[in-house]
């Protein structure tokens, strides 16, 4: 949500911890607490995107530098620099929705139901956002020199 950034994300969950410490977000039990959770701090990183537009040039070279060991070849440093704009560029070309449900269900190790839940639309339109995702980020790969 915070681009993989550090400093973002953990400003973000600080943030999330106030509203819920100040009583501006609120568990009401329509949910399980860990989908309430991380609705609250996916709105919560959705608001501080909009006020931080480069994250993504900035995930792409903390990407980099932190990948890279002593030992490896600098061949081996630019083809992974190489996939992983790749793989940038065809995730920000996702729509909103497909990118959401995609890092919810891969980086945060989420079922769909509960993606759905976190992002607020039924399991079945959740299920689709996913599985356009895939075809649509495994097209934009292929397409890749």
């Amino acid at each position: 949500m915070c681009g993989r950034d550090e400093n973002d994300a953990q400003d973000v969950l600080q943030e999330t911890y106030l509203k819920i410490f100040e009583g501006k977000a609120r568990f009401d039990g329509r949910s399980t607490l860990k989908t309430w959770l991380f609705a609250v701090i996916r709105r919560t990183a959705a608001a501080r995107r909009r006020l931080v537009w480069l994250r993504n040039l900035r995930f792409v070279s903390a990407d980099v530098s932190g990948v890279a060991d002593d030992n490896e070849s600098a061949e081996r440093r630019v083809i992974h620099s190489e996939r992983t704009s790749a793989l940038l560029r065809a995730l920000n070309r996702l729509a909103a929705r497909q990118r959401e449900v995609i890092e919810l269900v891969f980086y945060h190790d989420m079922t769909i139901e509960e993606a759905a839940g976190v992002i607020g639309v039924s399991v079945g339109t959740a299920r689709v956002h996913y599985h356009r995702a895939k075809q649509r980020l495994l097209s934009e790969l292929e397409a890749q020199p």
